[in-house]
């Protein structure tokens, strides 16, 4: 090739790419908008039934925290939505690669991420910055709207579905309402006695003005051994 030929096949290259993640961003946005819809409507559902059962502090709240990241809490849990600004691709070895739907369409595999995670509400209620959150589940969205899911509980069929399954309310409230009962069931364990036998005088010191020993759910345990 010429140096021009290589020169206009890359600005060719460039121009595809940039129209695809530009897609794929504007996509990802809006499906963001929708989940953010959808977790007002819960916290609504919920406290219609929940309100009369427990105290005022355990009460579902939604929070908006701006475009890109939203709140629910529930008891003492805390799950923060995530959408990251930009657009990602796979590894050579993630399973998605090897689908019929990407191999007809190489463009298919770059997708926008949304991100749930569970920590504990007292974590940032006591400013408790060492302690441990959890991601729980990810949510990938492609340039023609499809969708697959990776985390907790959730359906392991989804990468195989990537070619049919498009992003919709209720399979976004599906996704969160998994999150949500996996996280109500994740508990709060205490950590191996040897792991804590021995403390510092500052941590102790931050442990009676705020409680800010480092905590988290499985601190000390595998997480992974969790996902059933």
């Amino acid at each position: 090739m010429t140096e021009k030929e290589i020169r206009a096949a890359l600005l060719e290259a460039f121009v595809i790419k940039s129209n695809v993640k530009q897609k794929v961003y504007a996509n990802t946005l809006q499906s963001f908008r929708i989940l953010k819809k959808v977790l007002k409507l819960l916290e609504k559902e919920y406290l219609s039934t929940v309100k009369e059962q427990v105290s005022a502090a355990a009460l579902p709240a939604y929070r908006e925290k701006g475009p890109f990241e939203a709140e629910f809490e529930i008891g003492g849990d805390l799950l923060i939505f995530s959408m990251h600004s930009n657009v990602f691709e796979f590894d050579n070895k993630h399973p998605v690669l090897k689908s019929t739907y990407i191999k007809d369409d190489p463009l298919r595999s770059y997708c926008g991420m949304i991100n749930i995670y569970n920590f504990l509400a007292d974590s940032f209620k006591y400013d408790r910055n060492k302690d441990l959150g959890y991601l729980v589940a990810r949510i990938f969205i492609n340039k023609d709207n499809h969708f697959f899911v990776e985390g907790k509980r959730q359906t392991e069929e989804n990468v195989k579905s990537f070619a049919i399954d498009t992003i919709s309310p209720g399979v976004l409230r599906q996704i969160i309402e998994t999150a949500i009962g996996y996280c109500i069931e994740f508990d709060l364990l205490v950590p191996p006695y040897d792991q804590v036998k021995l403390a510092t005088v500052e941590q102790m010191q931050q442990k009676m003005t705020h409680s800010r020993m480092i905590t988290g759910k499985r601190l000390g345990f595998v997480f992974n051994s969790d996902d059933v």
